[in-house]
């Protein structure tokens, strides 16, 4: 059975349309990934398309994004502190760290402290941006992998909701046109294996009605 989590409230000062759990501290998780053997990937979608899925790169930092856009820094750094704050709001939420770590590896689970209470999320492994050059504005999207042994999405990038794009070492993605939508908020908490359920039935349904985001 799912557990309602601690209540998140929002956090005025952010600028519209960017929101982020007031007890969730940003510049710790970002150390905390600076300091994580996960990898850091951006993946970056690109102008070509094959029907209705398109091309993308992926990179292994920010500043590897600032490489191949040089003109386009502020938007690498923006993208990846906007995927900071989905990841806060949208990653699998556990009760506790055994439970975290089962799905996503030993110390790959970090304790987040809100205004009433606590709980455990993964750390994130990357992000994915849409094309800095679209006059309509980029997205981007949180990404996580694991290294558990007993997880079937084991050194793979997977997105918050559970859909798989295959392993860490694939640079070159093929993205949906709905990667970028945004994704419900996790308001529950679930137990060890919850996650991995998830990811097993988008990749065997190609999509899911089933969602443990409360």
């Amino acid at each position: 059975m799912q557990d309602k989590l601690p209540e998140l409230q929002q956090d005025s000062s952010q600028p519209q349309g960017q929101k982020r759990s007031s007890g969730i501290n940003l510049n710790r998780m970002r150390k905390g990934f600076a300091v994580k053997p996960l990898a850091i990937g951006v993946a970056t979608v690109m102008l070509s398309a094959c029907g209705n899925r398109q091309e993308a790169s992926v990179y292994t930092s920010p500043d590897d994004c600032i490489d191949d856009n040089p003109e386009f820094a502020q938007q690498c750094r923006a993208a990846y502190e906007q995927a900071l704050q989905e990841a806060a709001r949208t990653a699998p939420k556990y009760n506790s760290a055994q439970d975290c770590e089962y799905d996503f590896g030993q110390q790959q689970c970090r304790q987040v402290e809100t205004n009433s209470g606590s709980f455990f999320m993964p750390f994130m492994a990357g992000y994915m941006l849409s094309n800095l050059m679209s006059p309509r504005g980029y997205y981007s999207q949180p990404l996580f992998t694991s290294y558990s042994p007993y997880s079937s999405y084991r050194n793979r990038w997977i997105t918050s909701d559970g859909y798989d794009y295959g392993s860490l070492r694939n640079r070159n993605l093929r993205v949906g046109e709905d990667a970028f939508k945004k994704k419900p908020a996790v308001t529950r908490t679930i137990k060890r294996g919850g996650f991995g359920s998830t990811v097993r039935a988008k990749s065997s349904w190609g999509s899911s009605s089933r969602s443990w985001g409360g």
